[in-house]
């Protein structure tokens, strides 16, 4: 078997921070062998610290290119309701050629930022009309091309979305691009999983929308046609962002979403409930011992007046979590994990909430818990560098000023809590550089077309 050799100054391994680690990585991408105190004969020198990257487990591409454009007041009570109006009008006029090039462009944003792979909750799929395109899997297709040529690893996650409200209540004309029922669902993840099989470094899963868009039995039958299809594959759902669907899954059920989705859906470690922004303690403690893995979007949530999430209680549960950029307002993971520490120091009034007597550095806990959730989020083999692992790694900068004499924990410290300007200088996404010297290859090209697609959209 050919293998190529890396060899890092320092690397943050499972067990902890190692010096002159040698890093052997096989044709396929997936890391066999590491060797602190390695030799660093024959291998490519890095020129700094090498640590894991980072997985983003919840991103909407198309919402990059309407990022900014929401700014100004619509109403005087402006919320998430009413962002999303201003959504539905933007999606309306997509076709899926400036959804590719938008993707490709919040693609490559990622990988610079230190994003190696990326769960896309997928459920932009029909013509302007509501119809389906010619191939069910149009826009399924053009995400995997975009990703390919961004260079990240991608879970394609075709997304149920069937109704308007609890209920079955009927959808909205704004959501007539989203719907399928089950029959279609299911030649929609036929689709995806083709296009998934064809890509270099690509996996399939699904996302419910949410208790709104899915009744009981469409999810049903849905997890039935994914285990059909790929056995175990993630599942992700929107969950308990908003006050307001708390309120209306009450008045649906007589539960709150988190409570109704454990006694109703066989929830386990493949799950990721995004956001569950809004839960009692009881859900909270349940939600954690469930295995799940809470998917949190800091910027996003702030963005849209969400609230905030219970991360010191659901931590104290076991719970897991990993970040996700969605609405992409930030594309970064270092701002996710800053926004959810500093949300909780200004809810609380007092600092290092996410750190514990375990650990006690609170970007290296931050850090190290969002890549173990992100990556059972995202079903990949990613988040550690160790033998069996997908070679995604990120080579830090040890002469940027916020890194400067540095070392251990103190060096993921400060890439979380430490200046405006990222200390990433190299990033390998399954055994391909794809960033050298904070350049992507494809970042000037990728750039002109999003920039003549966004052109139109907004003069148009």
């Amino acid at each position: 078997m050919t293998t190529v050799a890396l060899h890092a100054p320092t690397a943050l391994l499972p067990e902890g921070w190692a010096a002159d680690v040698r890093i052997e990585i096989d044709r396929a991408g997936t890391i066999v062998a590491v060797e602190p105190g390695g030799a660093a004969a024959g291998a490519e020198r890095l020129a700094g610290p090498a640590i894991p990257g980072m997985a983003n487990l919840h991103g909407h591409a198309f919402q990059r290119a309407m990022a900014g454009l929401t700014e100004h007041v619509a109403s005087r009570d402006d919320s998430f309701w009413t962002w999303r109006r201003l959504m539905y009008d933007f999606v309306a006029r997509l076709d899926p050629d400036q959804v590719e090039a938008i993707a490709a462009q919040v693609y490559v944003e990622m990988v610079t930022a230190g994003y190696t792979s990326v769960a896309e909750f997928h459920y932009l799929h029909h013509d302007v009309d509501g119809r389906p395109y010619a191939d069910v899997g149009e826009m399924a297709g053009r995400l995997v091309a975009a990703a390919e040529r961004a260079g990240i690893g991608l879970t394609l996650l075709p997304t149920l979305y069937a109704h308007g409200g609890f209920g079955g209540a009927p959808a909205l004309s704004g959501q007539r691009r989203f719907l399928n029922d089950a029959p279609a669902f299911a030649r929609l993840l036929g689709r995806a999983a083709e296009l998934v099989a064809g890509a270099e470094d690509a996996r399939l899963g699904i996302a419910l929308h949410s208790l709104r868009a899915v009744t009981p039995e469409l999810m049903g039958e849905a997890i039935t046609a994914l285990e059909a299809l790929a056995p175990g594959a993630p599942i992700h759902i929107h969950l308990a962002e908003q006050e307001k669907e708390v309120a209306d899954c009450v008045a649906w059920s007589g539960a709150r979403p988190v409570a109704w989705l454990l006694a109703n859906a066989p929830v386990g470690p493949r799950w990721c409930a995004v956001h569950a922004t809004h839960m009692t303690g009881e859900e909270t403690e349940a939600l954690a011992a469930s295995g799940a893995v809470a998917g949190l979007c800091p910027t996003t949530e702030a963005n849209l007046g969400d609230g905030i999430f219970p991360l010191p209680p659901y931590l104290g549960a076991g719970g897991h979590f990993g970040i996700g950029s969605d609405s992409h307002v930030s594309v970064s993971p270092i701002e996710e994990l800053r926004w959810l520490e500093y949300g909780q120091r200004l809810e609380r009034k007092r600092r290092n909430v996410a750190a514990s007597p375990e650990a006690p550095s609170v970007g290296a806990a931050l850090w190290r818990r969002a890549l173990a959730g992100g990556a059972r989020a995202t079903g990949r083999a990613s988040g550690a560098i160790a033998p069996g692992q997908r070679a995604d790694l990120l080579v830090l900068d040890p002469d940027h000023p916020s890194l400067v004499a540095r070392e251990g924990d103190s060096v993921l410290d400060s890439l979380v809590f430490a200046g405006n300007t990222s200390p990433l200088r190299d990033v390998m996404v399954g055994g391909h550089w794809r960033v050298r010297e904070r350049r992507h290859a494809a970042a000037e090209a990728v750039l002109a077309d999003y920039r003549r697609v966004v052109s139109a959209l907004v003069s148009g």
